[in-house]
């Protein structure tokens, strides 16, 4: 016993703060929906979180999204979005750290902090647990809990079994933590390989678990098992990290009155834009992936994220704001309504020292960058294009067109499995549409698949044009390859039979049948 006491590491006093459903506060300040709009955030097909008034219609996390649009029709399903939860946090941990410092995220709506120091300045834990809640009440968040306890842990499940408006704050006495954590269920824990395993052992609660040793928990279950121990016996050693506050990296400007035209816009900007990049240089940073938030006189955001397959220049920054103005409008076109405000944040950054010039310069590469971005610059947008793959099992679906410095957003992923897709060798020449041949027998007739699979005849004879009196004879051909796809979706079903063919000429052909029509999907050059 004295060797597990001397292992007993050192524990000190912590608060933590939990926002209730930050996740779906987040959504609603993002997305400008109601407060009582029954909303949930959909991760993977399950449900991530919901609002209060989904859960009064039965919906709860970890339900699937059809069952959750069962229990409640009238249910809003917006894709959590992580990046953005974490990016609304920021402000809330930022005016914290006014009152107090030395504040720890522990995930977006929740965060912790030491409380000798809060304490001592404001009287007491209570007293400084009251001072937070104050403070997240002029943010807009009135449900907050704190929790206040000997480490981390305990406090935060001091902060989570609270409830109700008038015991939003729990303190736990100085040595009360194993009491405190003893009823808990072992899912507190948040060990979810280790849960289900501990529950067959009949270990249901902390308590359970802390009344074992240590060193038999170590020994049964690894260090996974000795951490579960030291949480559920309320000695959490863990140290409250206070984070670095980020560099200040934004740059905004507002217009007072309102601009109307996209030149006015662009040409205000410029100075903010040469500021943005300055104060990245000044940090060592290059920024490769940028947002623009574009505020009207009415209040409503617009906001985009630009990508660049370099870095963006003070030039760039101010064509991407342009470009998103201007729409497939001129430059000097009006606005729908007139602008108050633009911000530019950086999304993506990266060291600087890992885009400096070579010994000789940049090259071949850093002349084609500069053509391409100057003939965008000038034209717009999309006015410049480069080719990627994406996944498909045809290869006119696979060519995906991206404006230059873009990643390819929406389409099928191409390294995923893709069955009945076409093996390599890839033609040469894939056409946009394909084109109607004629493939016929011996005997001119149309060639055709049984529903087993088979050919009908031969293939003897191939007329690249459609016309059967231009048909030539055939050197070879391979084939049937069937392919049956989307077959759930009415709209986007489809079914074909593919085969490769080379005709008198010795030119390779990819075709399809569909129902009683041949076509050229791609040839072999």
């Amino acid at each position: 016993m004295a060797a597990t006491k001397g292992y007993e590491p050192a524990v000190t006093r912590a608060i933590v703060v939990w926002c209730p459903d930050w996740p779906v506060i987040a959504a609603q300040q993002a997305l400008d929906l109601a407060p009582e709009l029954p909303l949930a955030l959909v991760e993977k097909g399950l449900v991530f979180a919901c609002s209060e008034a989904a859960r009064s219609d039965g919906v709860k996390r970890g339900l699937r999204m059809r069952e959750a649009q069962a229990r409640c029709p009238q249910l809003e399903v917006v894709p959590y979005d992580p990046v953005q939860d974490a990016r609304a946090f920021d402000p809330v941990l930022a005016r914290v750290e006014e009152i107090t410092p030395g504040v720890q995220p522990v995930r977006p709506g929740t965060f912790g902090l030491r409380a000798r120091g809060p304490a001592r300045y404001y009287g007491g834990e209570e007293e400084a647990a009251a001072e937070l809640l104050r403070c997240l009440e002029e943010l807009g968040l009135p449900d907050a809990r704190v929790g206040v306890a000997d480490g981390p842990f305990a406090a935060e499940q001091a902060a989570r079994s609270t409830g109700g408006t008038r015991t939003r704050v729990r303190v736990i006495p100085a040595g009360g933590s194993p009491a405190f954590l003893a009823p808990l269920p072992v899912a507190q824990l948040g060990l979810s390989d280790l849960t289900p395993l501990l529950r067959r052992l009949g270990l249901h609660t902390l308590g359970d678990i802390a009344a074992l040793s240590r060193v038999d928990m170590r020994e049964r279950f690894g260090e996974r098992g000795e951490q579960a121990h030291t949480l559920a016996s309320g000695l959490d050693g863990t140290a409250v990290v206070p984070r670095t506050p980020p560099k200040q990296l934004d740059r905004a400007i507002e217009f007072e009155p309102p601009l109307d035209r996209v030149d006015q816009v662009t040409f205000a900007v410029r100075g903010a834009a040469e500021q943005f990049i300055a104060g990245l240089t000044k940090a060592g940073l290059v920024c490769t992936s940028l947002r623009v938030e574009v505020t009207d006189e009415s209040g409503r955001v617009s906001d985009r994220t630009w990508l660049h397959p370099r870095l963006f220049s003070a030039p760039d920054v101010v064509d991407r704001v342009r470009w998103q103005l201007q729409g497939a409008g001129a430059i000097d076109s009006g606005l729908a309504s007139p602008i108050s405000r633009v911000a530019l944040a950086p999304e993506a950054v990266d060291d600087i020292g890992h885009h400096e010039d070579g010994l000789w310069g940049g090259g071949a590469d850093e002349r084609i960058h500069h053509g391409l971005t100057r003939v965008q610059s000038m034209l717009g947008h999309e006015a410049v294009v480069t080719a990627t793959i994406a996944g498909g099992r045809a290869p006119a679906e696979r060519q995906v067109l991206v404006p230059w410095g873009d990643r390819p957003v929406g389409v099928a992923r191409a390294d995923r499995p893709w069955p009945g897709s076409l093996r390599a060798p890839a033609p040469s020449t894939v056409f946009e549409v394909p084109r109607p041949v004629a493939v016929l027998t011996v005997e001119g007739a149309p060639v055709e698949v049984t529903d087993r699979g088979d050919v009908t005849a031969p293939i003897a004879l191939f007329s690249a044009t459609g016309t059967p009196r231009d048909a030539r004879p055939v050197d070879s051909w391979a084939g049937p390859w069937p392919v049956r796809e989307r077959w759930w979706d009415a709209s986007l079903a489809r079914a074909m039979h593919r085969f490769q063919l080379v005709d008198a000429d010795g030119t390779a052909w990819l075709l399809s049948l569909a129902g009683s029509g041949w076509f050229a999907e791609a040839r072999y050059d």
